[in-house]
């Protein structure tokens, strides 16, 4: 089933977009208003480390979360780049990462940017063959965004079809890999997440069981982005902080 409107804790509806309007969103962003596209995968970067350190803490009280190993799993756009960033960062304040690519040869800029970095802070990245026992803590999901078409193939599906098999939560990056970001369908192998991080605005899609804990993060974006999309957005939805947590609130007709 897809959603129209997700809600926050203190009750207001947020709008749901599909594929089509948030790949708008990106567009007049980039294009004509702003933030830049390296500008949003910082701000998604950021917020998504310091999630990552909230989950390590919560997992077991009285250890120190940069004792727990952490792994990335990156595409090569734009989440892959996500998902580096907050490789990155988790790196700078002394966390244990490894990162492992689909290819490292067909990164997009950003991505390749992202990744220069990652080593830069003296990040392990490994290609899936060289994961050997790499038992983490924590798997971060940043395989496939809200672009996938069509059922994940080749490393990406390798990547899933890894995650799926062990035990540690999983917090995705904007959409669990293998889920359609508009209508929460799955026509291959998908992650199933214990928390997803979603990015800008909930896409339709993401009212499925695949996604587990659903929160909302601000990357940035302003509000005239979204008048000149067509999407009406409260004013209030990130007074508390820079993600918000989203529970399904009205739905459409299809299921």
């Amino acid at each position: 089933m897809t959603a129209h409107t997700f809600t926050t804790p203190t009750g207001l509806r947020v709008p749901a977009v599909t594929t089509a309007q948030m790949r708008e969103v990106d567009r007049v962003a980039v294009e004509e208003v702003g933030p830049t596209l390296l500008q949003m995968m910082e701000n998604a970067g950021r917020n998504l480390a310091e999630l990552c350190i909230q989950q390590l803490g919560i997992q077991e009280l009285g250890t120190m979360w940069t004792d727990r190993p952490v792994l990335i799993a990156a595409g090569t756009g734009g989440n892959g780049g996500g998902g580096m960033c907050a490789a990155r960062h988790l790196l700078n304040h002394g966390g244990r990462v490894t990162i492992v690519v689909t290819d490292q040869t067909r990164l997009t800029a950003a991505a390749a940017q992202q990744l220069a970095l990652v080593r830069a802070a003296g990040g392990r990245v490994v290609d899936i063959d060289d994961m050997g026992e790499t038992q983490p803590d924590l798997i971060v999901d940043a395989v496939l965004g809200y672009s996938l078409t069509g059922a994940p193939r080749g490393a990406a599906e390798e990547l899933i079809s890894w995650m799926e098999s062990m035990r540690a939560p999983v917090v995705a990056l904007d959409v669990p890999s293998g889920v359609d970001a508009t209508t929460g369908e799955a026509w291959g192998r998908f992650v199933r997440a214990t928390t997803t991080m979603t990015l800008a605005l909930p896409k339709s899609g993401l009212d499925s069981p695949a996604v587990g804990r659903l929160l909302l993060a601000d990357i940035g974006i302003p509000r005239e982005v979204y008048r000149r999309v067509g999407v009406d957005v409260p004013r209030a939805m990130f007074t508390d902080g820079y993600r918000v947590a989203l529970t399904p609130g009205a739905h459409s007709a299809q299921s």
